[in-house]
């Protein structure tokens, strides 16, 4: 009964963190949100690479003179999109200086994570990493008035960067 339960749950644990073809690394399982662009996969963090979203403590106008809080909604905004096709699988990019995994994920479907963040207007291009990957997303996003495009916002570069009472390096 043990030996059978362990052979049936062995290759999900070595599909869970892998190489990915190619020799790049991937962690494949539920993702639980931690804000609008990192999420968690058994423990371990992922920072969704080319894309920047508000931060939880970050407003925004909403077009209509109010204002709300547009990082909390981009997080919840990404937990319902990952919950519609579970499990999400991340390739990783890199590890960044908080020892996170820096990586483009897809949910089960295939539909790319990061880019979804963008064209939802749940986040921006960060184009000092992604070098215009997500140029169409954005614009798109823009036009419609998506997200944090229906009014006016702070970059989340800048916003993080005035708090911490810094040049922004966006």
């Amino acid at each position: 009964m043990i030996l059978r339960r362990f052979l049936t749950a062995a290759p999900i644990l070595l599909v869970a963190i892998s190489p990915a073809i190619g020799g790049a690394e991937t962690i494949t399982g539920r993702a639980s949100v931690i804000d609008g662009d990192t999420i968690e996969i058994r423990g371990e963090r992922i920072r969704l690479h080319d894309v920047d979203a508000p931060e939880s403590w970050q407003k925004c106008e909403d077009g209509d003179g109010g204002t709300y809080r547009c990082g909390k909604e981009a997080a919840l905004d990404l937990d319902r999109f990952l919950a519609a096709s579970r499990p999400a699988r991340c390739e990783v990019v890199e590890r960044d200086r908080y020892k996170r995994f820096v990586s483009i994920c897809f949910r089960a479907d295939g539909r790319e994570v990061n880019r979804w963040l963008v064209e939802s207007g749940n986040a921006v291009d960060w184009e000092r990493y992604s070098k215009g990957a997500y140029t169409n997303a954005h614009r798109t996003a823009r036009a419609r008035g998506a997200g944090i495009w229906r009014g006016k916002f702070q970059l989340p570069c800048q916003a993080r960067a005035e708090r911490a009472k810094r040049d922004a390096s966006c």
